[in-house]
């Protein structure tokens, strides 16, 4: 077993993000990285250029000392079962598996060490947001060199609150990206062209998000300042905001997210 060698099961969008944050931000070399998956993704078929392992024999397994888990919920009992004879004793294993509980996992995985992850697929660029649970200290240790180059990364100390992570962070960019597709519509309802309602409202809400970013303030002071009294903003907040409608809305969101979250467990 190396000990910088990790093996990837499972590269699909998720896992060919975190391929991609790897070899920009330089966690795992790319000849250390093993991956398998029957369909590998781009960023898998470019590491396997930079001298990563694709599609490995099952004696090459024993070599990882990390083993990341980023195969779909439905699946994981199938690739666990696949892959437990052949992992190295000592290994300790990473999952990005939604909603499926540590203990579940080290049961399946001869009782090895466990670290669960729920990051979102901006480690791709280095700025994800990572949420980890582990009961072992060297394992929460192993998650954290491999996502703190990543982006943000919050502790949880309570492996219950994994649901709740998955639902706001790990679930959340698709929340945001139907809000701009919403935000889009309605500039094309308003009378601008398509192409204009895109460009404006996709930058609109990236450059809101850097300006978060990039300063100290805090999201209700950010929507103060741009919200002047008896204005246009204040106008349409009312209708966004008016009587608790939408935190009522984004509780409702998570809560079906975080009810998922437990089922697929």
């Amino acid at each position: 077993m190396d000990p910088r060698t990790v093996l990837l099961v499972g590269a699909g969008r998720m896992g060919g993000a975190m391929i991609e944050g790897w070899r920009v931000a330089g966690p795992v070399s790319m000849d250390e990285l093993i991956v398998r998956d029957p369909h590998p993704s781009p960023e898998a078929l470019a590491a396997a250029e930079q001298g990563a392992l694709v599609a490995p024999a099952d004696a090459d397994l024993a070599r990882a000392a990390t083993v990341v888990l980023a195969v779909k919920p439905q699946l994981w009992r199938q690739v666990a079962a696949e892959i437990e004879p052949f992992l190295a004793p000592e290994a300790i294993v990473v999952s990005v598996a939604a909603g499926v509980g540590s203990a579940d996992i080290a049961a399946a995985l001869g009782g090895r060490q466990v670290a669960r992850v729920m990051p979102t697929t901006a480690v791709a660029i280095g700025q994800g947001a990572v949420t980890v649970y582990a009961d072992a200290d060297e394992a929460r240790a192993r998650a954290h060199a491999l996502f703190d180059p990543l982006g943000a990364v919050v502790d949880v100390e309570d492996e219950g609150l994994m649901h709740a992570a998955t639902a706001v962070s790990g679930s959340g960019p698709a929340y945001l990206y139907a809000f701009i597709e919403a935000l889009e519509a309605a500039g094309v309802q308003a009378g601008l062209p398509a192409g204009d309602a895109a460009s404006l409202a996709r930058a609109t809400v990236t450059g809101a998000a850097a300006l978060l970013a990039a300063g100290d303030a805090d999201p209700a002071e950010l929507r103060r300042q741009v919200t002047s009294p008896g204005g246009t903003t204040q106008a349409g907040l009312g209708v966004l905001t008016g009587e608790g409608e939408l935190e009522k809305l984004l509780t409702a969101t998570v809560a079906a997210a975080m009810k998922r979250s437990k089922e697929l467990g």
